[in-house]
């Protein structure tokens, strides 16, 4: 017999390749689980983790993992935090398992919530957490081989500015950026995340360093129905048509916050203008 259960992640983060959707999240001290699926829908859970533990820097607190693929070296890159600190491993499949050659974090800094942007011309930015006022979004490039950052380009992005950033804690993080027609989008989430006021706005740009202008509109996605509350801290994808998607956490219900669970929504860009689709928000199931 066939059964549904919701997907346990928070910082949830997809990675269409070649026909399959591969999601990641956060979800154990252990290292990072891996679902697979052909649509987005329903999804199968795979038995290895793709990155445990004992292949990479930390014993704990493993957050935040995103996969991007480098269509120059076939390989896969995990961007993840453990420890509060951002690290980077590879792996020739999205599955993995994903390891680290030398098993330390890309900067000695406490920071969390590593973000990668590819631009048009092949180069790497990072966008990640640092703690400078509250959790502050500061950006730097990355070396060519994707494991380095310059810290000679390091510069913050923003801090908490808005009035609905400040219902509870200093907070912005969760970074996610995407470039559409030659303009700049970061998308990020605000508050403390057990706040059911967690929320997503986000900024744009003429440029991947900024200078990164708020939207008024912000939130665009806070509380989006009266039974998903505490809903960010996602990332953009694109779906097998092309088109915009977010997914995102939420709260395990009104009640309770953990386990936060995976949702998935669509977006849409007019005018420079991201909307979110608040009634055609999915939730995500795994089959067993």
């Amino acid at each position: 017999m066939e059964i549904q259960l919701d997907i346990p992640f928070a910082d949830p983060f997809i990675l269409l390749h070649e026909g399959t959707y591969y999601a990641y999240g956060t979800s154990s001290d252990s290292g990072f689980e891996v679902y697979s699926s052909t649509g987005l829908d329903t999804w199968r859970k795979h038995s290895q983790f793709a990155l445990s533990k004992e292949n990479s820097y930390g014993n704990k607190w493993f957050w935040a993992p995103e996969v991007y693929y480098n269509d120059k070296n076939n390989t896969f890159y995990l961007f993840y935090s453990a420890e509060e600190h951002i690290c980077v491993a590879t792996s020739d499949s999205p599955l993995g398992p994903f390891t680290q050659k030398d098993k330390v974090p890309m900067r000695s800094e406490k920071s969390i919530d590593s973000s990668v942007f590819i631009d048009d011309d092949g180069k790497a930015y990072i966008y990640f957490v640092r703690f400078t006022n509250g959790n502050v979004i500061w950006m730097a490039e990355l070396n060519d081989d994707w494991l380095t950052l310059k810290e000679e380009t390091l510069q913050k992005c923003f801090e908490v500015s808005q009035v609905w950033e400040t219902a509870m804690a200093r907070v912005v993080e969760g970074p996610s950026v995407f470039k559409h027609e030659d303009k700049y989008y970061m998308l990020y989430s605000a508050n403390h995340y057990e706040s059911q006021n967690y929320g997503v706005g986000y900024a744009t740009a003429d440029s991947p360093n900024g200078t990164w202008e708020k939207a008024d509109e912000n939130p665009i996605l806070q509380k989006p129905q009266n039974t998903i509350v505490g809903s960010g801290h996602g990332a953009m994808f694109k779906d097998k048509e092309g088109e915009y998607k977010y997914v995102f956490h939420a709260h395990n219900n009104t009640y309770n916050i953990h386990p936060r669970l995976m949702h998935i929504t669509d977006m849409s860009i007019s005018n420079q203008k991201i909307t979110m689709d608040k009634n055609k928000i999915i939730k995500p199931k795994e089959i067993k």
